[in-house]
Parts: C-alpha cells; sequence; structure tokens
C-alpha cells in the first residue's frame, strides 16, 4: 500500500539526503579543481591542509549513518548545506601572509586534528542536518559539546591567514554564522535526549570555552 504523498514529510517526499551528497561531492570537485593545480605548482602547506580537511568532511558525509531522528524543517536543511558547501566555495590564498606561515599551517593542522578526533567518535554519526544520531559524550565532546566546528574555525582561520582573500573573508565569516544557527538547530533536537542533557551540564559551553 503507497502511502499518501499529503502525509509525508518534506525530507520523505523528495530524497535530499542523496541530493546533498551528490552536490558536496560536486563542490569538493569544483574545490580540486581550483586548488589542487597550485597545490602541485607551489608546494603550500596551507592549501594542501585545506584540501585535505575538506576532503574529510566529504568522505564522512558519503560514508554517514541515515537516521530516522533527523529534522524535517527546510530551514534546518537548507542550513546543513548551506554550511557544508560553503566553505567549497574558497579560493587559493592572495597576497602576503599576516603571519607566519609556520603559524598558520599550526593552526590549520590543530583544527584539522581537532575535526578528525570529533568524527572518530562520532564514526558513521557523523551528520549535517540537525539530527539525533546517538550521543557521544568522550573525546573532545567532554570538552565542548561542537568540537567539530570548533575545528573546521581553527582550520579557517589558519587559511585565511595565509593570505587574505576578501572572498575567503566572506566565505569563512559566512560559515562561522551559519555554524551557529547549525548549533542552535541541532540541540533544540538534541535537548530532548535526556543523556544530551547531561552531557549539556557536564560540559558547558558549545564551541569556544567561556564565549560561546
Amino acid at each position: 500500500m503507497r502511502a499518501d504523498p499529503a502525509t509525508l514529510s518534506f525530507a520523505e517526499r523528495i530524497d535530499l539526503d542523496l541530493i546533498e551528497k551528490g552536490l558536496v561531492a560536486s563542490f569538493m570537485a569544483l574545490l580540486a579543481l581550483r586548488l589542487v593545480p597550485q597545490a602541485i605548482e607551489t608546494l603550500s602547506a596551507p592549501i594542501m591542509l585545506l584540501l585535505l580537511s575538506e576532503s574529510v568532511v566529504v568522505l564522512f558525509i558519503l560514508l554517514r549513518r541515515p537516521t530516522r531522528d533527523i529534522s524535517h524543517r527546510p530551514t534546518d536543511w537548507a542550513l546543513g548545506v548551506a554550511g557544508t558547501l560553503l566553505p567549497l566555495t574558497a579560493v587559493a590564498p592572495e597576497g602576503a601572509p599576516v603571519a607566519p606561515l609556520a603559524v598558520c599551517a599550526g593552526l590549520m593542522g590543530a583544527g584539522f586534528l581537532l575535526q578528525l578526533w570529533a568524527k572518530l567518535t562520532l564514526r558513521r554519526s557523523f551528520g549535517v542536518v540537525a539530527a539525533n544520531r546517538g550521543v557521544k559524550a568522550s573525546g573532545p565532546y567532554a570538552l565542548i559539546r561542537h568540537p567539530m566546528y570548533a575545528g573546521y574555525a581553527l582550520t579557517h582561520v589558519g587559511f585565511l591567514l595565509s593570505g587574505p582573500a576578501w572572498w575567503n573573508l566572506a566565505v569563512y565569516g559566512g560559515t562561522l554564522v551559519i555554524a551557529v544557527r547549525r548549533i542552535l538547530a541541532e540541540e533544540r533536537m538534541l535537548m530532548q535526549d535526556p543523556a544530551y542533557r547531561a552531557l549539556a551540564q557536564k560540559s558547558r559551553y558549545r564551541l569556544l570555552p567561556l564565549v560561546f
């Protein structure tokens, strides 16, 4: 018996998950086309670290576990997709670095390791749209509740400092604003889970200790 289309949710009427994966893979390919030639030509550590960081994000998106406990709000889907795709529009560094390249690479490396630690803690529970794929309270989640976003931010700051470009400033500024909105959307769902409420009491800060 077929379900009445009128009773299906927005996410059930169209396979948004599959569409999202296709978009993410396409944007990653475009990022690689823009940056790989320059990475090969210049052996730029910031460019290679950015490509590595974003590639891992895409890989985990493609391998993630599906869930039924996911937000069906179009706004949450838009935030998830925009927050994932926007960083993939970054361009190569422009001009002179405003910090030593070793510092830029250090920030990017620290950000990459933090987000990788978070992803390995989540494993296939990683997701893009606000959902409850299981609460993790170990590893970096015992320190801050959204370490993955903190890792992204560190990586983006390091790349931006390696050669500021107005486009990248807009891209990463927008990504940070979207990340805050995504955190609030995720917590709207997760706070319904007693396990997450217990984590929130233990790990007080969402993104940046003493600030947010």
